[in-house]
């Protein structure tokens, strides 16, 4: 599909997952370990480790690795499981970013003094009525 016929919400791109077996394996040892993990800050919220320096710093290296866990388990299964997908968006032109009409784009003469403030108001305040 050429990108000049493509309309906007045409899937442009579709790929679908993978779907391997290791990364699967590999997405069940990192849910484990995360467990492990979880199991260990819990315990040592509960038992008062935190009550130091260096134990406040143990504490909160066992946070720091449950985070980097469950990005590398977010990372695999975004690339291994989720499908590939370029969606055709519609791009707007600069002059629609402003809030101006297409009949508007070459500005307007100062002799029309009321339809130059209207378009100053909607300017300063997008949801100005007309």
């Amino acid at each position: 599909m050429s990108s000049s016929g493509s309309t906007y919400g045409d899937i442009h791109r579709y790929e679908p997952a993978r779907e391997s077996t290791a990364a699967a394996i590999g997405i069940v040892l990192l849910t484990v370990i995360e467990v492990i993990l979880v199991f260990f800050f819990v315990y040592s919220l509960v038992s008062g480790w935190a009550l130091t320096p260096f134990s406040n710093m143990f504490v909160g290296a066992i946070l720091g690795l449950i985070f980097i866990d469950l990005a590398f388990i977010l990372a695999l299964y975004r690339k291994e499981f989720l499908p590939d997908v370029m969606i055709v968006k519609k791009r707007r032109r600069k002059w629609e970013d402003l809030y101006i009409d297409s009949d508007d784009v070459d500005g307007n003469q100062l002799a029309g003094g009321e339809q130059v403030m209207d378009t100053l108001k909607r300017a300063v305040y997008p949801y100005y009525k007309r």
